[in-house]
């Protein structure tokens, strides 16, 4: 076990913290409101196109943390490893992960490696916790959307999970549907040094857009309606599903995030989110309405209406 972490997660995460080898890193964060978030990851399969449980590993963490306004500085690691897992998958694994830290600006300064018996696991599972600072007086939160705002979205919705669907059942389309998995907290950062009073930040993953929109509407008590033709989704993602049975807006995603902010300030933040790579395709999709019943509504592009319900069930499980 000692040569295994020092011949290969040492050298892949190799920076200060690390390198002393102790149990835990003390670490130094600047002023602000520190952020902390955990996750899990079992994917299936471990590697897709656009991506691997590794690179998911940290660009789902970093996430989370920007998701708060904040700037994410160190991740902790741990790996669940089934017994006979191939240690070239697991060096792959582990480059993948330390190149998405170094794009992502994070160091990875702790972990932990367990061995489980042949059986009892899925080759490898990944543990997470992220750290960040957020910048005083930026707040964003699920419960702080207010009738009226502007709901805006990053870019397409859809092509995280489809790619992995497409892996994992080896279906062939005429172009390959990549994942979006990528790290958000430079987006963000423009987002808020544009406008600092961002109201919501969610990224749609697991559960997709559908299951962001509805947490909103419920954790802040109000109604949300969106606009089915505002909504971007590639051709071949919306194939697809439409070919499986399934709802874009229930896909996974892993670099897209939905933002709440005042009316007035949309503009302003959708130029802002255009100017950088994961925000290209910004732009307004609906907004929030006084509701007690806390609906989320559909304008169709046939000019009528549905409600975006809660998922019941999973139908992509092991997505992320």
């Amino acid at each position: 076990m000692t040569q295994l972490i020092d011949e290969l997660f040492v050298a892949a995460f190799d920076n200060p913290w690390l390198s002393q080898r102790n149990d835990q890193a003390a670490i130094e964060l600047p002023e602000g409101r520190t952020v902390i978030t955990t996750d899990g990851f079992v994917v299936s399969p471990l590697f897709f196109p656009g991506g691997d449980i590794g690179m998911l590993a940290v660009n789902g963490t970093v996430n989370d943390v920007a998701m708060a306004g904040a700037r994410p500085l160190y991740l902790s690691a741990a790996f669940i490893l089934e017994e006979g897992f191939p240690l070239g998958d697991l060096a792959r694994i582990a480059e993948s992960m330390a190149a998405a830290a170094r794009t992502a600006g994070v160091a990875i300064v702790t972990g932990d490696t367990k061995v489980v018996q042949r059986g009892s696991g899925d080759g490898v599972f990944i543990a997470t916790t992220g750290v960040g600072v957020a910048p005083p007086g930026v707040a964003p939160s699920a419960d702080s959307a207010r009738p009226g705002d502007a709901v805006v979205l990053s870019g397409p919705i859809g092509d995280h999970g489809v790619a992995v669907l497409a892996q994992r059942e080896a279906l062939r389309f005429e172009t390959t549907v990549t994942s979006d998995t990528a790290p958000l907290a430079e987006l963000v950062a423009a987002m808020v040094a544009a406008v600092p009073d961002i109201h919501v930040l969610r990224d749609p993953t697991r559960g997709g857009l559908a299951a962001t929109l509805n947490e909103i509407a419920d954790q802040s008590a109000v109604g949300i309606v969106v606009d089915e033709r505002a909504i971007p989704v590639r051709g071949e993602v919306r194939a697809a599903c439409e070919l499986l049975g399934l709802d874009p807006l229930n896909i996974a995603n892993e670099g897209r995030l939905v933002a709440l902010v005042a009316a007035a300030d949309a503009d302003r933040l959708v130029d802002a989110m255009r100017g950088q790579p994961h925000g290209r395709d910004a732009a307004v999709i609906g907004h929030v309405i006084a509701d007690d019943r806390r609906f989320v509504q559909m304008r169709t592009t046939f000019g009528g209406s549905r409600l975006i319900d809660w998922l019941a069930g999973e139908p992509l499980p092991r997505i992320c």
